[in-house]
């Protein structure tokens, strides 16, 4: 079973530059996107076979997460039942006869660090105890866009980027603490190379000069990490200025 996630930063946008021939191209059972960034009914994508599931947020134009699959739910739900937490459509959570899949789009601590509190000490702790809980009912996958490169190796420049968002101290301790409540980071479970981003910068031919962070993931509960067979980041997709993450199970 191959997982794919993909931040797509308005699938508007995203589909007019090729990403629904990117998706069918990438073999996937289950897609999960991040940024949509539209209502439903605003868009449509062919990818025949794949039952759709949306949580936009109330704001238009903004935020907002989707789930492409192939293989049947249980049940899927929007948002972690907390109703201050839920007003972005930053989560969905689908239920499979084996694990819980969570794909959720964390909120940026944005320029000057204006919302780093609320994500680290707000969403980050919310977010964990939501994954951690379903985690002892049944295996969670979690993946998406987790706005932080946690370790050196994860970005381009840490030095020069040591206090910015997505790389303060208070996120990567942070993102460790979600890992350490049982979870294994499917890349690093494969890879320990640096120079593997997914998210590029739109300035300076950051893409084209490979000068990136990976902020896309895939968590893998414990419980079921023998079952990863391998762990892909797909650069060469374009349509958005992330590129798709994957992970393979048995």
């Amino acid at each position: 079973m191959r997982l794919v996630s993909w931040n797509v930063n308005g699938i508007r946008a995203a589909l007019n530059k090729g990403a629904a021939e990117s998706l069918k191209d990438l073999d996937a059972d289950i897609i999960c996107l991040q940024e949509v960034r539209a209502l439903p009914e605003q868009f449509e994508i062919d990818v025949k076979g794949f039952a759709q599931y949306w949580n936009p947020a109330v704001k238009k134009g903004y935020s907002g997460t989707g789930i492409l699959s192939k293989v049947p739910f249980k049940h899927v739900k929007n948002g972690m039942g907390i109703s201050e937490l839920d007003n972005e459509g930053r989560v969905i959570t689908a239920e499979t006869d084996d694990f819980y899949l969570v794909t959720v789009y964390t909120p940026n601590s944005q320029r000057g660090l204006a919302r780093l509190d609320y994500r680290t000490q707000t969403w980050d702790v919310a977010f964990r105890k939501y994954v951690s809980a379903l985690d002892r009912e049944k295996p969670v996958i979690f993946c998406g866009d987790l706005n932080v490169a946690h370790e050196d190796i994860d970005l381009a420049n840490p030095a020069s980027n040591r206090k910015n968002a997505g790389f303060t101290d208070e996120e990567r301790q942070s993102f460790s603490a979600l890992l350490d409540a049982g979870f294994v980071d499917s890349f690093r479970a494969f890879c320990s190379d640096g120079g593997h981003y997914t998210w590029w910068s739109n300035f300076a031919r950051a893409r084209e000069r490979n000068i990136g962070w990976r902020i896309d993931y895939f968590g893998v509960s414990k419980k079921i990490a023998h079952a990863m067979q391998g762990a892909g980041i797909y650069s060469s997709v374009h349509g958005s200025d992330h590129c798709p993450v994957s992970v393979d199970l048995k």
